[in-house]
């Protein structure tokens, strides 16, 4: 018998399903969900070239930079924050700690938990799972518990996979289960025709729709699993091939959607590429290693290199943020998108990169906010925690919030 409450399952041999939220689960609401504002940090390394990434008009009526070009189809969920600095992550050591300061804005040292698990701990018991950490390359952490403890960052959609669908007890059983998965998500669907008895049509397309992408990211990371079964021979710097780390972070950003459609969790970060990173994108026609390039020497040759590069990071979210508009989640979502460094060349971080992308908490969307030199990063971080409901009086160096945002 299936009951339509809050957490409303479908299983079957160890597979478990969570829905999405759907109008039958809300007593006498038809068409609305609740505002729980959900929260995504995006990490990019290397910072930004500044003069093709902000800019030149502020407000409502400006012109997409070459980097953000991606992002002008999402014009009224966008919010470019320009002039912001984060003092608590300039050190001359800046690779070593520029990750684990975006998030927490103070130095090391006096650390003691970043914003995204202040968040994740006042929404504690709301969801099953508190906050999930995940990144295209392994290694390093931009997410700190109280005690100054880090979180991984997950690199395997399968583990992420696992974890919001659950997994056999042992080997045997995960084993099987892997063999089975194809008959499984086939008798989690049969299973939804007694459900869709009793829903309506908007509530029977959001179901079929979900069932589907649960499916094709399953065929998506077993192709992936077995093109890096073939990859036994590489060095270990992580070149990889380029269509795969590609295909790597859009499975990544959708196991995050999927997370916060099905309630899993309101909280997710998302490091796409680590700091220092020997990545070479011969995908989009370059042949040198991601850090090396980043020492551009203020060259148009090499700032065009580096455009290509983060323009298809900024592909990469624009897609992501799309998929959450597909499911009706931007605007219950708070993105920020950016970097702790600012010109790579000289790792310095005045003025970050710095976007945000969705209308969780009522932010406006569709402007340019560009705010004077040295204004706090963490007042940013701030922001996006008071819009998501979770008050603090100060956060880092950040007594206030912005209020136009």
């Amino acid at each position: 018998m299936i009951s339509l409450n809050r957490r409303t399952l479908l299983q079957g041999a160890g597979f478990v399903l969570g829905l999405p939220l759907l109008d039958a689960m809300i007593p006498g609401a038809y068409g609305n969900t609740p505002n729980q504002t959900k929260l995504a940090y995006v990490y990019f390394p290397h910072g930004a070239v500044m003069k093709y990434w902000s800019p030149e008009q502020t407000g409502s009526n400006f012109k997409y930079s070459a980097i953000l070009q991606p992002l002008e189809e999402l014009h009224d969920y966008t919010t470019i924050v320009s002039g912001l600095r984060n003092k608590g992550g300039e050190s001359t050591n800046p690779h070593g700690i520029i990750e684990e300061t975006w998030l927490t804005c103070v130095a090391p040292e006096q650390r003691s938990i970043s914003a995204d698990q202040i968040a994740a701990k006042r929404f504690e018991g709301t969801t099953p799972i508190s906050s999930i950490e995940l990144c295209g390359e392994p290694g390093g952490s931009i997410n700190y518990r109280q005690g100054n403890a880090s979180l991984p960052l997950e690199g395997n959609p399968r583990k992420v996979y696992y974890t919001m669908f659950g997994d056999g007890d042992n080997y045997e059983d995960r084993m099987a289960i892997l063999e089975q998965k194809n008959s499984l998500l086939d008798y989690v669907m049969e299973s939804t025709k007694q459900l869709n008895k009793k829903l309506d049509s908007a509530d029977k397309l959001r179901v079929d729709e979900y069932l589907t992408s649960v499916r094709d990211i399953e065929k998506r990371i077993g192709a992936l699993e077995v093109s890096a079964a073939n990859l036994h021979d590489l060095p270990e710097a992580p070149l990889g091939p380029p269509d795969d780390f590609e295909e790597l972070l859009d499975i990544q950003f959708e196991m995050m959607a999927l997370a916060f459609q099905t309630g899993q969790t309101r909280i997710g970060s998302m490091r796409m590429v680590r700091e220092a990173s020997m990545r070479v994108f011969t995908n989009l026609g370059i042949d040198e290693a991601f850090h090396p390039l980043s020492h551009h020497q203020e060259k148009e040759q090499n700032y065009e290199k580096l455009i290509r590069v983060q323009r298809w990071q900024t592909e990469r979210v624009a897609k992501f943020a799309k998929r959450l508009k597909a499911m009706d989640l931007l605007d219950d979502t708070i993105i920020l998108y950016g970097s702790n460094m600012s010109n790579s060349d000289r790792h310095n971080n005045d003025p970050l990169p710095s976007v945000l992308i969705g209308k969780g908490g009522n932010i406006k969307g569709g402007q340019h906010l560009k705010y004077p030199q040295d204004t706090p990063h963490a007042r940013l971080i701030h922001t996006m925690l008071d819009k998501a409901g979770v008050s603090v009086d100060t956060f880092a160096d950040s007594s206030e919030t912005f209020s136009e945002v």
